[in-house]
């Protein structure tokens, strides 16, 4: 007797077995009974079997029929089911086993955080609030979790954010509060805030558990608004495999290298200045100022900088501020903070104060630059801003609101440029 053999299902042992090995939040096991289809109520015992059965041999085996339907109850002609086997429910069946057991439905726990953006201050705030049901990496069936921020697009060091770690935990609760300074509103229609979860390893590299990016359009000035997600596995980069698929990427790319291309200025970094003219006063009316303010002058505060580009091979900076007022015949008006060491957010909060009147100011540059401070050879330019009556956009206000606002500060963020006009760079 000659016996066909029916088609293989993919059903591992560990199904057989009922064993659920995925790792993730525990659940109940299944029932051996759910992993075989069950018959139709409608079918009887001398319908014919279908077409993966039909001429194979006829359904009546005798002796051992029974017994081989008991060990591979799947197989299609076997005796002693009963009846044929539906193509419908072992389709459904093995569609609800992939579903239910695949790695990549396994849950990776929910995150919960606010999100508030200022505009005053230029300031986006991340409150991480708590994360629920994180999938277990540890050994113990636990996790040491943390959280990091990134905004895209943009240099990973150079807006990286990082929470504190919660040891032992798949429940973790921060209650921590990360702020990005020089965040613009501009930045705030076009930027993507990139939440990811990861577990902590001291011996070993840390292990990336889920994502979840949030569209920073979504937030309202000066709102809060409250996120619980679940957390992602990341998106899979493009792999194309036809010729017209890998040419519609090159255009693609293009588009996206000539945009950011235009935009390249603004990825050398940000700035916060402080501009005060201070009017003369009479020698009678000094009280806290010096002999030299009470002249009269521009007071230039150097505060910080925010998204810096890397210079060093190790991804930072080595950044410092250097100011000055041109044109500069007698070459006296250079001013320089200090060197703030492996870093791409820099606070310096410096000021420096020339002495000018109001009428010279009106035909007068800043200029202020920024630089990476390199041992033994020369250092490297990041960016600068030039600020005068010449200027355009934001520089020009800034400078405007200056002269018309005689003894208050004005504070405004400026976007750094590779390139300064009618200027020559030397360090």
């Amino acid at each position: 007797m000659t016996v066909r053999k029916g088609k293989r299902l993919g059903i591992t042992i560990q199904e057989h077995m009922a064993i659920d090995v995925c790792p993730g939040p525990i659940r109940p096991i299944r029932q051996i009974s759910a992993y075989f289809p069950r018959l139709s109520p409608t079918s009887s015992f001398s319908e014919p079997l279908s077409s993966a059965g039909q001429g194979g041999g006829a359904v009546g085996g005798e002796g051992g029929g029974g017994s081989s339907g008991l060990l591979s109850p799947l197989l299609p002609g076997a005796a002693g089911g009963g009846g044929s086997l539906s193509a419908m429910s072992s389709m459904d069946t093995s569609i609800e086993i992939d579903s239910c057991d695949s790695d990549d439905n396994t849950s990776l726990g929910t995150l919960e955080f606010d999100l508030l953006y200022e505009r005053a201050t230029s300031s986006l705030h991340c409150t991480v609030l708590r994360a629920k049901g994180l999938k277990p990496m540890d050994f113990n069936g636990l996790a040491d979790p943390y959280v990091k921020l990134h905004l895209l697009p943009g240099a990973c060091k150079a807006n990286k954010l990082k929470t504190k770690t919660v040891r032992n935990t798949l429940n973790p609760v921060w209650n921590e509060t990360l702020t990005y300074c020089g965040i613009t509103e501009e930045d705030m229609y076009r930027k993507t805030l990139r939440v990811s979860v990861c577990d902590e390893d001291k011996l070993t590299h840390n292990e990336f558990i889920g994502e979840s990016r949030v569209a920073l359009r979504r937030v309202k000035p000066d709102q809060t608004k409250h996120f619980n997600i679940c957390l992602e596995h990341p998106p899979p980069l493009p792999s194309p495999t036809a010729m017209s698929t890998a040419l519609r990427g090159i255009s693609c790319y293009l588009r996206e290298w000539e945009t950011e291309q235009q935009r390249s200025l603004e990825e050398r970094g940000r700035l916060l200045l402080c501009l005060q003219y201070l009017p003369p006063v009479g020698d009678g009316d000094v009280k806290g100022e010096t002999k030299d303010r009470a002249r009269g002058g521009l007071c230039v505060g150097v505060k910080r900088c925010a998204h810096l580009a890397a210079m060093d091979v190790n991804g930072f900076s080595d950044p410092y501020v250097k100011t000055y007022l041109k044109p500069d015949v007698q070459k006296k008006s250079k001013h320089k903070t200090a060197v703030i060491k492996k870093t791409l957010n820099p606070e310096f909060n410096e000021e420096f104060f020339y002495e000018i009147s109001f009428s010279e100011l009106a035909t007068k540059t800043l200029e202020v630059t920024v630089w990476d401070y390199d041992l033994g050879k020369s250092n490297d330019f990041i960016g600068g801003v030039s600020l005068g009556c010449h200027s355009q956009g934001e520089t020009l206000q800034h400078w405007i609101d200056c002269l018309k606002n005689k003894g208050k500060k004005v504070e405004r963020w400026h976007t750094l440029t590779n390139e300064l006009p009618g200027s020559t760079l030397q360090e």
